[in-house]
């Protein structure tokens, strides 16, 4: 791992150029300059930024010196601020290209992705170098259609006058946004001598890259940039796998278009003599305001926001969003309001994933086997969520001998004044400062982990108990439902409701046939060449196939026989048993 003195140094360069490698053995975002921990929190609100990598192989290494949420929030947001987004041709030349943009200002970054073509993000040292292109930026002149006159961030590049020969040689293809397929990565893993190498592999692969971060933190940014037409003073912030630290490449990119940061709220008015306030319009709810705002925000994106296409206004929803998919990034995108508890979810998922290393590496190891195998979709419906599957992990982790991570009422007792949160009634208070975190001595491999994994839930009481990580330990259902997973913040909500019993059942037995696997001296040890130079998949890369769970597939419920049925079945029973006795 880099130290993150070598990121700062790299970043205080004059710029940085890289290609965006979606497609491979990406790293994350190494740390960023810390910013004075004496700002002040928003409730609800200040929410995990990036994933960062933990820099040392000791577990005291690996807290030290990570960043808050709002710190990193407030960085990468400020990146954005002074970046662009540039359609570019497909043989652009890069070196005229940064020429002629540096006219405005130094670069600091600047990277290649494609996207329904090929796209540039050009970050510049200060938002001013933004305001000068953008005076230097046309309207587009079109013939037979009109155009909606919105200035956005998002530009194209024009190339005049005759074509430039050495463009021809300029241009190299950019690796997609999503992760590699499934038979490459079975092939990767097969090559690694352990099965801790192996899953190390798969979170590099699999893990959102330093450049994808920033391009999500860039499509807020340009979203924000409509909502401030209304809103001047709205953030729009991202929440969920694109910022919890568990995210992989080609993940939807969830938004929160947080209103809680205007002024004027928290003005004290005077005892006396004259005050002025704002006239605004009433609502009977705050979820009728929330609706509206969406309501008006997806209008505008639909018909002003450049690359947004499919916009749906789900409104009616238990949490109102507007869902579009933006085609200069490839993302598709969900916009909420006045989501809070998501968003303090992703603050203490970012806060478990840096605890410990082995934690992000067994969550992306669990969720690739749950998706290879069909138990997890994007498809909404009764399969497990990423989500539910996430907590499952942690605690399993907390059930460890001695715990891995700490539980939630643990991370409460430790938080301080600063921390306090609640949220409609719930208390979110969760500490912040992984400095006060003690964590115990627990050298478990990641083989291990897996392993046990698998062992704990295909013997847990489904049936009886629930999961909950507020305490560490199971507890008794609180409602019927085939898999109940506690909302750690919301403690009435179950947030595996979707999950149905045959989906439970598919899950339980995958994980039996697992465990058996990974007892296997065949599955835990490399196997030579299967030809072709090509090595036979073990390990890990074995629990992947998908033919280890064809007879699970196949085997279906026998169908209940009628009640006339099984009596008769019955007497004929105790008929041969007493002829047997006689016999």
């Amino acid at each position: 791992m880099r130290p993150y003195a070598t990121l700062r140094a790299t970043m205080a360069s004059s710029f940085g150029m890289c290609r965006l490698h979606m497609r491979g053995r990406g790293s994350l975002a190494k740390c960023f300059q810390k910013i004075d921990t004496c700002l002040q929190r928003k409730v609800g609100t200040n929410v995990v930024a990036a994933q960062v990598e933990a820099p040392g192989k000791e577990k005291t290494e690996e807290k030290e010196g990570r960043p808050s949420f709002f710190a990193v929030q407030a960085e990468r947001q400020e990146q954005a601020e002074r970046s662009v987004l540039i359609s570019c041709q497909s043989k652009t030349n890069e070196k005229k290209f940064l020429k002629y943009l540096s006219r405005h200002g130094d670069i600091k970054k600047c990277f290649f992705y494609e996207s329904y073509g090929v796209y540039a993000v050009v970050e510049f040292a200060n938002q001013e170098s933004v305001a000068s292109l953008h005076e230097a930026t046309a309207i587009p002149r079109v013939n037979d259609e009109s155009t909606v006159p919105f200035k956005s961030r998002l530009l194209s590049l024009k190339s005049l006058g005759p074509a430039d020969p050495t463009n021809s040689k300029a241009g190299q293809p950019c690796q997609p946004q999503t992760t590699i397929p499934l038979k490459e990565l079975i092939q990767r893993l097969s090559r690694e001598e352990s099965i801790d190498q192996q899953i190390t592999c798969l979170t590099e692969a699999y893990q959102l890259t330093e450049e994808n971060i920033r391009l999500r933190f860039l499509v807020c940014s340009l979203l924000k940039d409509i909502a401030a037409a209304y809103f001047p003073e709205c953030t729009i912030r991202p929440f969920g796998s694109s910022v919890n630290g568990f995210g992989k490449l080609g993940c939807d990119l969830d938004m929160f278009l947080d209103l809680d940061g205007i002024s004027g709220r928290n003005i004290k008015m005077p005892k006396a003599g004259l005050s002025l306030e704002y006239q605004m319009k009433r609502a009977n709810s705050e979820r009728a305001v929330t609706q509206s705002i969406l309501s008006v925000i997806g209008e505008c994106v639909d018909h002003f926001g450049p690359g947004c296409v499919g916009v749906q206004k789900i409104l009616n929803a238990r949490c109102p969003l507007v869902r579009f998919a933006h085609q200069p990034s490839g993302f598709q995108c969900d916009l909420t309001a006045n989501n809070r508890v998501a968003m303090k979810s992703t603050e203490l998922l970012y806060l478990y994933g840096g605890l410990d290393r082995r934690v992000r590496a067994l969550v992306f190891a669990v969720r690739c086997w749950a998706r290879a195998h069909g138990i997890t979709s994007n498809i909404p419906g009764a399969w497990i969520t990423n989500f539910s599957l996430t907590v499952m992990v942690l605690f399993f982790l907390q059930r460890r001998s001695p715990p891995i991570i700490p539980t939630l009422e643990h991370l409460r007792d430790l938080a301080g004044p600063a921390d306090k949160c609640v949220i409609e009634g719930n208390d979110c208070t969760f500490v912040s400062d992984f400095g006060r975190i003690q964590l115990q001595d627990n050298t478990e491999t990641l083989e291990q982990l897996l392993h046990e994994f698998f062992e704990f839930y295909g013997t847990f009481a489904f049936n009886r108990m629930s999961i909950n990580i507020r305490k560490g330990k199971e507890q008794n259902k609180l409602e019927v439902a085939p898999l109940h997973i506690q909302n750690p913040f919301e403690p009435m909500l179950n947030v595996s409701k979707n999950v149905n019993g045959t989906q439970l059942d598919r899950f339980v037995a995958l994980c039996q046939e697992n465990s058996w696997l990974l007892q296997e001296s065949e599955t835990r040890a490399p196997r030579g060449d299967s030809g072709g130079n090509t090595p036979a998949p073990w390990g890990l890369a074995t629990l992947l196939l998908p033919s280890q769970i064809a007879g699970i597939r196949g085997r279906k419920k026998r169908k209940r026989e009628p009640a006339s049925a099984r009596i008769k079945s019955l007497l004929e029973s105790l008929k041969t048993t007493n002829h047997q006795k006689k016999s």
